[in-house]
């Protein structure tokens, strides 16, 4: 094969995973159009990827609609990678003592890119539930989850999200590179953040780092809840609650403080 077709071979299967990482639980459907426009792609390019993903059963075509959603391929592909994260399963019954406890909902997260994303998500049994779910992404600096996980990134790595903007989300969101820089450093000296309505208005939560065995922050355990049950005073145990938890997944992925 000529090192032109190589190249060509390669730039198809990389717009091919475009399209496959450009659907959420926010676009869970797409069409032609929508696909090339997103993703600036020629209209026939996604055709004949889109075609291809469809036979192989990675996307599937709504008849009525005429777009497509993700196919049973890639539920088998997610069913194989959420059984063997070792993140997932020593995580899984700790989070879920940790709703009962606190009577609020959880999330874990990690490090996608520069975004966080969430992994696991269990909910509490109140009838105000958030709009988040397992794969969706949010900025690192305007979350508690986000920004416990930015917190412990290598200073480079921080100015990085810096310089692409601060943008605001809310009246509260952390838009001043100092301010925030600070509010970092704080986070690693006390082992927690919080988010006051940063993203969302009217959504408070509490996040704590995990490690792995080398100590190294891999993931955050989030507890997150409306305002009005979340309230600053009791803020302290929530703290305490998240820390513990986060504390006790950590030692289950083989990591001891000294």
């Amino acid at each position: 094969m000529s090192e032109i077709s190589d190249k060509r071979m390669l730039s198809s299967l990389s717009n091919a995973l475009r399209i496959l990482r450009s659907y959420s639980m926010d676009k869970p459907s797409q069409g032609i159009t929508e696909m090339s426009s997103s993703l600036q792609l020629g209209k026939s390019t996604v055709h004949r990827l889109v075609s291809t993903l469809s036979n192989e059963g990675f996307l599937v075509k709504d008849s009525e609609t005429q777009k497509y959603r993700l196919g049973y391929s890639v539920l088998a592909l997610s069913g194989v990678i959420t059984s063997s994260l070792d993140i997932y399963t020593e995580s899984l019954p700790i989070v879920r003592r940790l709703v009962d406890s606190v009577g609020e909902t959880a999330h874990i997260a990690i490090l996608d890119g520069e975004e966080v994303i969430y992994v696991m998500k269990i909910e509490c049994n109140h009838l105000v539930r958030f709009l988040t779910h397992v794969g969706r992404r949010n900025p690192l600096y305007c979350t508690s989850s986000g920004k416990v996980l930015l917190a412990y990134k290598e200073a480079a790595f921080i100015e990085r999200i810096i310089d692409q903007g601060l943008i605001k989300h809310s009246s509260t969101t952390l838009t001043d590179p100092d301010v925030l820089r600070q509010h970092l450093h704080k986070i690693k000296q006390d082992g927690y953040a919080t988010s006051y309505e940063e993203l969302s208005e009217g959504v408070h939560s509490v996040a704590a780092p995990i490690r792995d065995y080398t100590g190294q922050v891999t993931a955050a355990i989030t507890i997150v809840g409306p305002k009005q049950r979340m309230v600053r005073s009791k803020i302290p145990f929530f703290v305490k609650k998240v820390r513990d938890a986060s504390q006790e997944i950590s030692e289950k992925l083989g990591y001891y403080r000294r």
